[in-house]
């Protein structure tokens, strides 16, 4: 049986395209939002979620690290997308006709300058695909998107500039996520683990939670910290480490990170993408 991996955002959206490309033989469905792609797995209506979580030049995406420890589902694999940002535009359109250019903001971030030299005024919306959706449907031939050459193909839009992002290493990391945890062998491939904290409130807590990794070798490639429940006193932090959670070294760094927490939550254990390892 065919399986089920749903994303945020509509039909042609990057989170659509990274699906596609990573599991190709699966069926991708959209959802309105993160909470909805969480849930849908949750009640066992698809075996997959596929979530962004941070781009190389607009950083994290708001929310995930909230959902990620609420939404009771696993971390089973990570992969590095390079995004290309187009122009879509119309059939016939010229690029001189052009007042506004519409997308999610996170992608417009990732083109500014390119918009600010054009003289295109940069309007958010909801989603990448949702803008391209948008120029279709509106007639308006002084509209464009800032979408994916996915979203064009569907939308039938013309793609009137191509990669146009402002810094080539433009990538966006995706997680995938399911209800079972799937934990890699100890096969000396690289693994990454991924969990939350929060330290108990004692002087230097933090400093020394995180000296059992340093101690036992263990390479912390993320570490970030986040408001609870709009406290500026209770922190929560997400962190990713290079090991596999029955490595000794691994086991010794957490024992000591439980002397100093409050709580550690695990996200998952997957094998790492392989930008991590050239």
């Amino acid at each position: 049986m065919r399986k089920i991996i749903v994303y945020q955002g509509e039909k042609g959206a990057f989170s659509h395209l990274a699906c596609s490309t990573y599991y190709p033989d699966a069926e991708a469905v959209p959802c309105r939002s993160f909470a909805h792609a969480f849930d849908i797995v949750r009640g066992g209506n698809a075996d997959m979620a596929m979530i962004p979580v941070e781009n190389s030049l607009a950083g994290r995406v708001s929310d995930i690290y909230h959902l990620l420890p609420e939404g009771g589902l696993h971390i089973i694999a990570e992969h590095y997308l390079p995004v290309h940002h187009n122009l879509l535009v119309l059939p016939g359109v010229k690029r001189d006709q052009i007042k506004t250019a519409y997308s999610h903001p996170m992608a417009l971030s990732q083109v500014r300058h390119r918009l600010k030299n054009w003289g295109v005024l940069a309007r958010g919306d909801l989603d990448t695909a949702g803008a391209a959706k948008r120029v279709s449907e509106s007639g308006d031939r002084t509209i464009a998107a800032i979408a994916s050459n996915l979203a064009a193909d569907i939308y039938g839009l013309d793609i009137l500039d191509a990669n146009i992002e402002d810094e080539n290493h433009n990538t966006t990391r995706f997680l995938t996520l399911a209800n079972t945890p799937s934990l890699p062998k100890q096969n000396g491939e690289k693994v990454v683990t991924s969990f939350v904290f929060k330290v108990r409130n004692i002087p230097a807590a933090l400093y020394k939670a995180m000296g059992g990794f340093a101690t036992n070798g263990i390479n912390m490639t993320k570490l970030e910290s986040y408001m609870l429940e709009g406290s500026f006193t209770a922190t929560q932090f997400y962190a990713d480490v290079e090991g596999h959670p029955e490595d000794p070294a691994m086991r010794h760094a957490f024992e000591e990170l439980q002397f100093f927490t409050d709580y550690v939550y695990m996200l998952g254990t997957y094998i790492a993408d392989s930008s991590r390892k050239s």
